[in-house]
């Protein structure tokens, strides 16, 4: 009985190195494959063909992106190289790795992003796929497949004049402490706004708001959601350095608000707010005194 359970363990223990051997394989050669692009990269920027196509297998296929000619074996690859150093002077190329994947001991596949920069023109990017084999210890590139990174649309340029809120900011006295943090979503489409406002040792209040352009009425928008179950949206208008905040919304207990926020920038770093109009069920609430709040 001693015996089988030796036995046992020694195939399970035989089981674990071998597995552990083939993870320190995996992660040594996906070092040396992020290694390979680093130096193709540079390569290329030195416009040297002749040493690119070395870092091609000798059966690679390279498809020229430009012409979409196909050419085959380094010495097509290195022809087409010095073409493309020769047509187009400083040209340069940066290439990111997102991830690298194993078919095999011997084969893998790198995806990544790729940007081609040329003097006075706007950079090309790309997202590619590319097939390495392992051949007397190197990894080469096979094959390439590339396609263009798609251009996802921003309202950044109706957005950009509210970019100076961008930051945490501090309205702080002897009673409370209200924090904003404001930072750019995905694209720049949005703007996010996290607010908190704490009483003493406590948070009395949290919420977000939302700021974007809305494309059907050509203005700035905003939506806000406050920890109470509040919730209101508001439209944006600039005359000179204010900004008039119109908002409505609806509190937790279901009665109806309105208000005007003036936010007056002062310069990047400090701005201050009123809340003036104040309404709930139509009965008509004392303004909010101007006060001044700093980006930390």
């Amino acid at each position: 009985m001693k015996r089988v359970i030796l036995t046992v363990a020694m195939i399970a223990w035989g089981l674990v190195s071998a597995i552990g051997a083939e993870a320190d394989r995996q992660a040594a050669d996906e070092a040396a494959i992020r290694k390979a692009v680093e130096s193709y990269v540079a390569t290329f920027n030195q416009g040297d063909a002749k040493a690119l196509a070395a870092m091609w297998s000798p059966e690679a296929v390279y498809t020229n992106p430009l012409s979409g000619e196909q050419v085959v074996g380094r010495e097509a690859i290195e022809k087409q190289f010095a073409a493309i150093f020769g047509e187009a002077k400083k040209i340069k190329l940066e290439a990111k790795t997102e991830s690298v994947r194993f078919v095999s001991p011997n084969v893998a596949v790198e995806q990544g992003t790729a940007k081609v920069i040329r003097p006075e023109q706007a950079p090309e990017e790309s997202e590619y796929t590319a097939v390495y084999v392992k051949r007397d210890g190197q990894w080469l590139l096979d094959r390439v497949t590339e396609e263009d990174v798609p251009v996802v649309p921003s309202h950044y340029e109706q957005l950009k004049e509210l970019e100076w809120m961008i930051g945490r900011w501090v309205d702080q006295d002897d009673q409370a402490t209200v924090v904003t943090e404001c930072n750019w979503a995905k694209n720049n489409n949005f703007m996010t706004r996290s607010f908190t406002v704490q009483v003493r040792d406590r948070i009395d209040m949290a919420g977000m708001q939302v700021i974007g352009w809305d494309a059907s009425t050509k203005q700035i928008r905003s939506w806000v959601f406050d920890s109470d179950g509040g919730f209101g949206q508001a439209t944006w208008k600039k005359k000179d350095n204010r900004w008039y905040v119109q908002q409505s919304g609806v509190l937790a207990d279901g009665r109806k608000s309105s208000a005007v926020n003036v936010i007056t920038r002062l310069d990047d770093n400090t701005c201050t707010l009123q809340s003036v109009n104040r309404t709930v069920d139509g009965e008509l609430l004392p303004n909010i005194d101007e006060v001044k709040i700093a980006k930390e």
